[in-house]
């Protein structure tokens, strides 16, 4: 069987010093493991990795199709267990450079929500969602 969980994820990046810069500017502390050339930030729910993009492609045994900027298909969410979070996070993260892609509102869905990207155009999803359960340490563990 197939444990059912994500431990780490890892962002191919294009540079590193300035996408390391941006997470460090949320106030987002490193592991000890980190290195000049690989960040791994600590998150409530799993390890967030930072690694050159061209490396990463290279122990994946594949080419990069994707241009820097182009969108990835792939989100990665910060979920909040208040909705007044949701403005105040992305007003923090709009201090730190972040691209502001969607402002916060009410979603369709009874939450919450708003978007940003990064400084190589990652995705990411601010959002309150009204039936969230999360553990004692912020990881969400339903919805």
């Amino acid at each position: 069987m197939v444990p059912q969980r994500v431990s780490l994820i890892t962002i191919g990046a294009y540079d590193l010093p300035a996408l390391r810069s941006f997470y460090q500017s949320l106030g987002w502390k490193e592991t000890s493991i980190s290195s000049d050339t690989y960040a791994v930030f600590k998150t409530a729910g799993v390890l967030l990795s930072l690694f050159p993009i061209k490396e990463l492609a290279k122990d994946a045994n594949i080419e990069i199709t994707q241009s820097p900027g182009a969108f990835r298909g792939v989100t990665f969410a910060i979920n909040l267990e208040e909705p007044g979070q949701v403005d105040s996070v992305i007003e923090e993260i709009r201090k730190a450079g972040a691209n502001i892609v969607r402002e916060p509102s009410d979603a369709f869905w009874g939450g919450r929500t708003a978007y940003f990207a990064d400084p190589e155009n990652n995705l990411w999803e601010v959002a309150w969602n009204p039936s969230a359960v999360f553990d004692e340490r912020g990881a969400m563990i339903s919805f």
